[in-house]
């Protein structure tokens, strides 16, 4: 049977009702006034304070040096070479199928080198041999002799007329050392100075290339030497200054039978 409020109001809470039993105290939600977290909220529980998170920096794993070996080495196809050369060169070294040494008798549309830095060339020997006996590639994208072609600078290393040119008119045959030839050196400055030191066998040519990879100044003026010819199969890439040179290169590859990657990379072009 249903109580009525008079009923509810004449009891104390607390106090045993008919049923033998004590009534909960209501909340204002209705609720057992225990049991509403609104009304009795439930104490939080303090968070213990502990000892402090340590922190340990990773310090980076060191790479284990081979015995006997000074500096750093470098895997071969770790490592870029560059070639530089104008674009109306490229159909003559695609007819070859190989970048040949000035040994090789090459026959350059435009040879941007000077008459008298080939015979320089001619002259300093590398072990028993010449540096006119090997293809030059650059170490560095950036090096100095093509930072002076894209500033125009005078440069007697350098054909004259090579200063009226646009950087634009010129391509980078990029290559790695273990593509572009075994029987190579590294020349540690340029490679027509009498001063210059080389590595000339190939374990001490990657030490070199290891050691270049740190210094940006000496690795601008450095060399990697290939004995007589690269094959074009070992140029990886082609860079080229904008759509006008790519689209050019590309029908020159297309016409030799070639495929090479050619990329437009605007930063190896910059004015100086």
């Amino acid at each position: 049977m249903r109580r009525t409020l008079e009923g509810r109001a004449s009891r104390s809470w607390g106090q045993p009702c008919n049923e033998g039993k004590y009534l909960a105290a209501e909340c204002i939600h209705g609720l057992d006034q225990a049991l509403c977290d609104v009304c009795t909220p439930k104490p939080v529980p303090k968070a213990e304070v502990g000892a402090p998170k340590v922190v340990r920096r990773r310090l980076p794993v060191a790479k284990p040096r081979v015995a006997g070996t000074a500096g750093a080495s470098v895997a071969r196809g770790d490592h870029r070479v560059y070639h530089v050369t104008h674009i109306s060169n490229l159909e003559g070294i695609l007819a070859a199928g190989a970048l040949l040494s000035d040994s090789q008798h090459p026959q350059p549309r435009v040879d941007i080198s000077s008459a008298g830095n080939r015979e320089e060339r001619r002259s300093v020997t590398v072990g028993e041999r010449t540096v006119a006996d090997f293809v030059p590639f650059f170490v560095n994208p950036d090096s100095a002799m093509w930072q002076g072609i894209r500033a125009s600078m005078p440069d007697p290393r350098l054909a004259s007329e090579v200063r009226a040119m646009a950087p634009a008119e010129f391509v980078v045959l990029v290559s790695t050392p273990d593509k572009a030839g075994s029987d190579c050196a590294v020349a540690v400055g340029d490679a027509a100075d009498a001063g210059t030191r080389f590595a000339t066998s190939r374990e001490s040519a990657w030490r070199e290339l290891g050691r270049l990879r740190a210094d940006e100044e000496l690795s601008a003026s450095a060399e990697f030497l290939v004995h007589e010819r690269v094959p074009v199969d070992a140029v990886t890439l082609i860079g080229v200054a904008n759509d006008r040179a790519r689209n050019e290169v590309r029908d020159v590859l297309g016409a030799a039978g070639f495929s090479t990657k050619v990329s437009i990379y605007p930063p190896w072009f910059a004015r100086a």
